[in-house]
């Protein structure tokens, strides 16, 4: 990282590898916090200033075992807890934090459609051996929300005076298009802009889910008190998106049956095709369309209708195939291709009043990409996985060096 020239590294730490049982009361793994302060000691004796999320995906097992993790509102002590125990422990030294990395991700998928872990979803969604599409989504959100507001609520009296640091949350983001000129293709991409980054913005900002939401998820949308909606109102120093892609939205007919779900309440369907065209350059994943323009859009969107906060983007990348041999993979001029015109869009957004506070790449190495697995490469550098993890920079790490030395 210090012979490319950048000057931060973000990374998560790991509830249960701090507290194997989830909870203080069941006792501290010393090693695991050695590790981590090793880490960020390390960093910042190569002037890289560490960024730290708290949880990425990996709530304990404890606790899902105990009481179903964030199913239950019992998580959020246990979580206010954790974060006390690692504000205490590393806030001498951690300067920006992040309670949560994509919990609209989080929700969606491990308790939407049930393809992540801890894969709950309705039988008319998905293949799932339990969970329920209608209400889980909605009810792990509002936890998460919960556990956010708390988090920030006691850095900000207990800590931040005297360890002089800023904490926020990182929100997935991805632009929608109408797929058609109409009104109805346009309120269709309006509320898939609502459901999927609203669904957070929109509570840490306002105090409450947008009214798209509340109007057409009904009762099943949990409501705060008027303390929770005080506490969650601004409860952020900065505001922290991943952007990978963008989608065109359409009007979903409604269907008034009983099999309710996420997807179908948001009544648009998002599909990378228009005529058979793709919205973007395609990708090794399915998934990931090139839309540069789709980053400016959301940064000027967050701008108008978030108060304009400071924006950290903390995610955008490109992935490759995972198979392909090392000559071929090191020349990753796709790769460079998306960077920059992203860097570009990003400048865009800058010039029109976006506070715009960092740029991180996903990613710096390769890496176990979730349920992927090691068959697609995002890093600008290549870890040869069969060769002792030797490492070697692709030529995207080349030009982003010399991006930053210019």
């Amino acid at each position: 990282m210090k012979k490319i020239g950048l000057d931060s590294f973000r990374f998560s730490i790991s509830w249960s590898r701090i507290l194997p049982k989830g909870k203080i009361s069941g006792g501290v793994n010393p090693l695991s916090v050695k590790f981590y302060s090793d880490l960020i000691n390390e960093l910042l004796a190569n002037g890289l200033k560490p960024f730290v999320t708290l949880i990425h995906f990996d709530p304990p097992q404890a606790l899902e075992d105990e009481y179903g993790g964030f199913l239950s509102p019992k998580i959020v002590y246990d979580y206010l807890d954790y974060v006390d125990f690692c504000f205490k422990t590393f806030g001498d030294r951690v300067k920006l934090w992040v309670t949560m990395n994509e919990p609209n991700i989080f929700a969606m998928m491990g308790y939407n459609n049930g393809t992540v872990a801890p894969g709950r979803c309705s039988n008319y969604v998905g293949n799932c051996s339990a969970g329920d599409s209608a209400t889980e989504p909605y009810i792990v959100i509002h936890h998460m929300l919960l556990c956010h507001s708390a988090a920030v609520k006691l850095y900000k009296e207990k800590y931040k005076v005297m360890q002089k640091g800023e904490i926020g949350i990182t929100i997935a983001g991805q632009w929608f298009i109408p797929k058609c000129n109409t009104k109805s293709s346009r309120l269709a991409a309006s509320r898939a802009l609502d459901f999927y980054f609203g669904w957070i913005a929109h509570p840490i900002t306002y105090g409450d889910y947008p009214q798209s939401m509340r109007e057409l998820v009904g009762n099943r949308l949990p409501k705060f008190s008027e303390e929770q909606s005080k506490i969650l109102k601004g409860s952020f120093d900065f505001l922290t998106l991943n952007y990978y892609t963008t989608y065109y939205a359409e009007s979903a007919p409604f269907t008034n049956t009983s099999n309710h779900s996420y997807d179908a309440d948001m009544r648009a369907i998002s599909t990378p095709e228009k005529n058979g065209v793709p919205v973007g350059t395609p990708t090794a994943l399915s998934w990931l369309y090139i839309y540069p323009k789709g980053l400016r859009k959301l940064l000027l969107h967050v701008k108008k209708n978030y108060n304009n906060p400071p924006i950290y983007i903390t995610e955008n990348g490109m992935a490759d195939n995972g198979t392909l041999p090392l000559e071929v993979s090191l020349k990753d001029s796709a790769r460079i291709k998306y960077l920059s015109s992203h860097l570009s869009h990003i400048l865009k957004a800058i010039k029109k009043g976006v506070n715009v506070k960092s740029y991180y790449i996903w990613s710096f190495l390769d890496d176990y990409e979730w349920n992927s697995g090691y068959t697609f490469r995002f890093g600008i550098t290549y870890v040869d996985y069969k060769n002792k993890n030797k490492r070697h920079l692709k030529y995207s790490a080349y030009w982003f060096k010399l991006f930053l030395q210019n």
